[in-house]
């Protein structure tokens, strides 16, 4: 199984000393957080998308690239690409490049975005965005494998005998994760392709988040890729750790009350209660952790969320650490001897999509969205 951290990169003003860091600072703190991580052992780095303020993080491949750089085993990812006003050739070109950059220690999350005001100036309706997705991600998918390109399609100009440069590594597309928080849509185009889910359950309560993912589960096999407990499923998570867990509660509770999307709502106490947000010792987050299993199944990518709200940065690093030497080798030893042997312990690889070759590369795929045939 795979633990790491993700970041929505938002830039929030410390509410205990009125520090806002700049948009350099909490880029460059952001690059600390993800070599941390493969300091510490952890086994992915995920960065989301957003164009406007408050957050930084407006083009994920560059920052990614960068981190390929300065590191040797950590995968990278995306929390989310957005699938719905990216153009998917411009996504297509620049995961290849990422690819190559990192020796195939690139996957990604496609999501639609849910900032209104973003879409317009893309030139996009996000009362399109359902359709959009899927029509959007089965370009993407044909980019990836087919070396010339005749499309056409709703949303965008038609495409005449592209050619993708450069090509994916090894002719290997990256493994894709659907990210979908409500839309059933997505948990479906997800199960249709046999590509992973990823529940970002850090505002939901488990019901929901259960509802969903067994959705996904149930048609992964009906599709016939795999029995439903097979399915790559994947989580999200929100955690605050002190050594023990009423000085976790004291730190946390000022950037909690005053967080943009979690504060002057519940409490500290009823949010944590009804979502996955675990605010205690490490001993907390790994029994509350392990309890995912209960209402999600066995399954294989557990992030987590640890540098919102304006903590700083130092504490920032520090709860990395915790993750890393504390929680993340217990939950490995706990989860790996819960797991049955016929149920996958991590998400596919690089190497092991490499290793299939060409396997089900060339048969005919019928879009979710219309049911025509496409070679």
């Amino acid at each position: 199984m795979q633990f790491g951290i993700f970041t929505v990169g938002d830039l929030t003003t410390d509410p205990t000393n009125n520090h806002t860091p700049t948009e350099h600072q909490r880029l460059k703190a952001m690059m600390k957080y993800a070599l941390k991580a493969e300091e510490v052992g952890l086994d992915v780095f995920a960065t989301g998308e957003h164009h406007n303020p408050p957050f930084v993080p407006s083009s994920p491949t560059t920052m990614l690239g960068w981190i390929a750089a300065k590191t040797s085993k950590i995968q990278l990812t995306t929390a989310t690409t957005l699938i719905t006003t990216n153009d998917p050739v411009k996504i297509a070109e620049d995961f290849s490049i990422l690819q190559h950059l990192a020796d195939g220690r690139v996957d990604l999350m496609m999501g639609r975005g849910n900032t209104g005001p973003v879409y317009p100036w893309f030139g996009k309706d996000i009362r399109q965005g359902i359709p959009m997705a899927i029509e959007n991600y089965h370009l993407l998918r044909r980019l990836w494998r087919e070396k010339v390109v005749d499309w056409e399609g709703q949303f965008r100009t038609p495409l005449r005998g592209f050619t993708l440069a450069p090509a994916p590594l090894d002719d290997t597309p990256p493994f894709v994760w659907h990210g979908s928080i409500r839309s059933t849509e997505i948990a479906e185009q997800a199960a249709f392709y046999g590509d992973g889910f990823f529940a970002n359950n850090i505002f939901w309560n488990k019901e929901h988040t259960e509802q969903m993912i067994n959705l996904y589960r149930s048609r992964f096999e009906h599709y016939g890729h795999g029995s439903a407990d097979q399915a790559i499923v994947g989580l999200g998570g929100h955690v605050f750790m002190q050594k023990n867990s009423q000085d976790a509660v004291a730190k946390f509770r000022p950037y909690f009350d005053k967080a943009p999307v979690y504060g002057h709502g519940p409490s500290l106490e009823e949010f944590t209660e009804m979502t996955p947000l675990t605010v205690g010792s490490p001993e907390q987050v790994i029994e509350r952790t392990l309890s995912f299993a209960d209402y999600a199944g066995h399954y294989q990518r557990q992030l987590f969320l640890v540098d919102h709200a304006g903590l700083p940065e130092e504490m920032v690093l520090e709860q990395i650490e915790l993750l890393g030497t504390e929680v993340v080798p217990v939950l490995r030893k706990e989860f790996e001897a819960r797991r049955p042997a016929h149920i996958p312990s991590d998400p596919p690889s690089h190497a092991s999509l490499k290793a299939q070759g060409e396997n089900g590369k060339h048969r005919k795929v019928i879009p979710v969205e219309t049911g025509k045939e496409s070679k």
